[in-house]
């Protein structure tokens, strides 16, 4: 720089979108889906599936209501998977003591056993991915996605 440059001050940043970081966030959770689809179909599951024996390793023993619940779906879609998984041999429906109309459910070892084994899948998945970001920049993106969660929920608040 000779003495007659004056240094020029960098441009202002382009104001970032909502909409373009939304579309962002969309397609990689749809990259990351797909992905995650291939890997748990080598096991044999589908991704339905595989919430479902995953958590059953969390909470075994719950009702087919308390599993719609926890997995955000309707009771029909839940009574349907359970039947597919029974048949499989990877869930069991239990008599609960005192209630004729309900169910708990199990894993068999087998279905513990697919269980745990997508579980590695997505642990390993999870490594080789977000694993690979700065511990900083993990905190930053985990404080974002609280927040951006709070604001969805408030509008569930809102509505309801």
């Amino acid at each position: 720089m000779n003495a007659l440059s004056v240094p020029r001050p960098a441009p202002a940043p382009e104001p970032i979108e909502p909409d373009r970081v939304w579309f962002r966030f969309m397609r990689l959770h749809q990259r990351m889906l797909g992905q995650m689809t291939a890997r748990i179909r080598e096991l044999g599951l589908s991704i339905p599936q595989f919430d479902l024996l995953s958590t059953l390793t969390e909470r075994e023993g719950i009702s087919q209501s308390e599993l719609a619940e926890r997995l955000y779906v309707t009771k029909g879609n839940v009574s349907g998977l359970v039947d597919r998984l029974v048949q499989a041999g990877l869930v069991e429906r239990r008599a609960i003591v005192g209630d004729r109309r309900s169910y708990a459910m199990h894993l068999t070892a087998e279905g513990r056993r697919l269980a745990e084994a997508g579980m590695t899948t997505q642990h390993d998945y999870v490594a080789q991915t977000l694993g690979k970001l700065p511990a900083a920049d993990l905190a930053e993106l985990d404080r974002l996605v609280l927040a951006w969660r709070e604001r969805a929920r408030a509008l569930d608040a809102d509505q309801g």
